[in-house]
C-alpha cells in the first residue's frame, strides 16, 4: 500500500478482506478515511463529483456535491488517509471513475489532475494527493460482476487472499471439507 498506493484484496468470501481493509484504516491510519461500498447502482456522482437533488422550500433544484473519493482527498490534504472501497468489482468501474481512471497512477512521479464536468470548491480541476490510499476488496466467487478491464487492473496491485486451510478443517464436517479441497485446488 505504501509502494503502490492503489492496492485490491481479492479472494473467495469469508476470508476477512472487509475485516482488514478495516483494521488497516483503524490502526495505521488512525481513521483518518472514509469507506464506501460498490454496487450496481454506483455512479461518477456518487464516487468522483456530480450534481445531487437538493429540495430547499419545497422546490427542487440541484447541487454539485463531492463524492467518496473528493472526500477522502480533503482528509488527506493534511496527513495520510485511506480510502477503503468494499466490493469495487460490483460497479461499472468504466462508468465510476470516469477521467479520474487518469488519477490512478503509482508510479508516474509528479500528481495528476484532472477537469471536473461541474465547480467544486471553486475550481474545475482536482488532484489526488500524494497522501491518499485506497484499498479495495474484491469477491473472486462473485460470477455476476464483469471482470474489471485490463486499463483499470493495471493501476493497481492485487494481493490475493485464502482461506487458512487449518481454521477451515477445525470448524468444517467431512464432506464440507472434501468439497472445500476440491475448490482450492
Amino acid at each position: 500500500l505504501e509502494s503502490r498506493r492503489f492496492v485490491v484484496l481479492e479472494g473467495p468470501p469469508g476470508t476477512g478482506k472487509s475485516r482488514i481493509a478495516e483494521q488497516i484504516l483503524r490502526d495505521n491510519y488512525s481513521g483518518n478515511g472514509l469507506i464506501t461500498q460498490f454496487h450496481p447502482s454506483t455512479t461518477y456522482e456518487d464516487f468522483v463529483a456530480g450534481l445531487s437533488p437538493d429540495v430547499a422550500n419545497a422546490n427542487l433544484r440541484f447541487e454539485v456535491r463531492a463524492g467518496h473519493l473528493m472526500e477522502a482527498a480533503s482528509m488527506a490534504a493534511s496527513s495520510p488517509a485511506l480510502l477503503v472501497v468494499d466490493e469495487i468489482n460490483r460497479a461499472d468501474l468504466g462508468r465510476v471513475l470516469g477521467e479520474g481512471i487518469y488519477l490512478f497512477e503509482a508510479e508516474s512521479g509528479a500528481p495528476r489532475s484532472v477537469r471536473l464536468p461541474h465547480e467544486i470548491d471553486g475550481s474545475h480541476t482536482f488532484t489526488l494527493p500524494p497522501q491518499l490510499r485506497v484499498l479495495a476488496t474484491m469477491n473472486t466467487a462473485d460470477r455476476s460482476v464483469a471482470r474489471m478491464d485490463l486499463a483499470i487492473r493495471r493501476r493497481f496491485a492485487f494481493v490475493t487472499m485464502m482461506p487458512d486451510r487449518e481454521v477451515v478443517k477445525s470448524k468444517s464436517t467431512s464432506t464440507g471439507l472434501e468439497l472445500f479441497d476440491a475448490l482450492c485446488d
